[in-house]
């Protein structure tokens, strides 16, 4: 990786085996997926508790850090040590650019599965954000991107009780490929870890594509449009606010996204339709 972070390698099981009972009073065995807090801590200073499955917690610490602005730059870190026997995540850094008693003096709750919290003014700093008209994406390649969501092993085809969110770069306008899935107990962490792992890789997200299985909120739009990813999809449904932050920073927003179908919600233009056949 292009930044020299000293970081654990925290995984945890992410399914557990229980004992239940049917209607019809038979004992089974099902899976459940975990649910831990992780308290982080930056340079000592504790920040907030994340609720999370635990599948990348480190990427998730980062990714958090990077949307809510509390680090500048992943130079700025020295470690992310994360330690499940105190629930925590230490992060050192080499230097502090970041007034982070301003930015955590103003909290917002957001309605995230797990209940997600965005510091600052985010929402008044989208007036910044504006993506460049394009790229495009062909019908078929979101097509193919949805049947690969589908066909993809995951903890919620085990489980239950989880969101996913995954990132497909553009190979051209008509293809993608998969980079990152990354499933947890709210949507909200899923994409700050997908975020972590973009910005260790230096990875720009002009060419990217962004998929979740749930809502597109105010939230979900901020995350993308401060990733500069500039096709949001979800096989859910999209927010009021959702979609007027959408509008602002131009990106491109499509809903209900099952088989063949979806819908586009803004910025048409940049999805390329296949002729219909006569």
């Amino acid at each position: 990786m292009p930044h020299n972070i000293q970081m654990s390698n925290a995984s945890v099981p992410l399914v557990h085996e229980v004992q239940i009972m049917d209607e019809a009073g038979r004992l089974k065995t099902t899976h459940i997926p975990g649910e831990r807090p992780l308290t982080i801590y930056l340079d000592k200073r504790e920040v907030v508790t994340l609720m999370t499955l635990g599948s990348a917690p480190e990427a998730l610490v980062l990714g958090y850090l990077r949307n809510q602005r509390l680090v500048e730059s992943p130079d700025d870190i020295e470690s992310i040590q994360v330690d499940w026997e105190t629930d925590s995540a230490a992060v050192k850094t080499h230097r502090s650019t970041v007034d982070i008693d301003a930015l955590t003096s103003k909290r917002v709750v957001t309605t995230g599965c797990g209940q997600g919290t965005m510091f600052g003014g985010l929402i008044e700093e989208m007036d910044q954000i504006r993506l460049p008209d394009g790229p495009l994406l062909a019908q078929e390649a979101i097509v193919k991107l949805i049947d690969s969501i589908r066909m993809h092993d995951t903890i919620y085809k085990k489980s239950g009780s989880v969101h996913a969110c995954a990132v497909f770069e553009r190979n051209g306008d008509d293809d993608v490929q998969l980079l990152h899935f990354i499933e947890d107990v709210g949507r909200h962490n899923a994409v700050d870890s997908i975020s972590g792992l973009m910005w260790l890789a230096d990875k720009p997200g002009k060419d990217l594509v962004f998929f979740t299985t749930g809502r597109l909120t105010s939230e979900m739009v901020i995350k993308g449009a401060q990733m500069g990813i500039p096709f949001l999809l979800t096989r859910s449904g999209v927010t009021l606010m959702g979609l007027e932050l959408a509008r602002k920073t131009n990106l491109t927003l499509l809903s209900r996204c099952s088989g063949k179908h979806f819908e586009i919600y803004n910025a048409p233009e940049r999805v390329v339709f296949t002729p219909a056949s006569e």
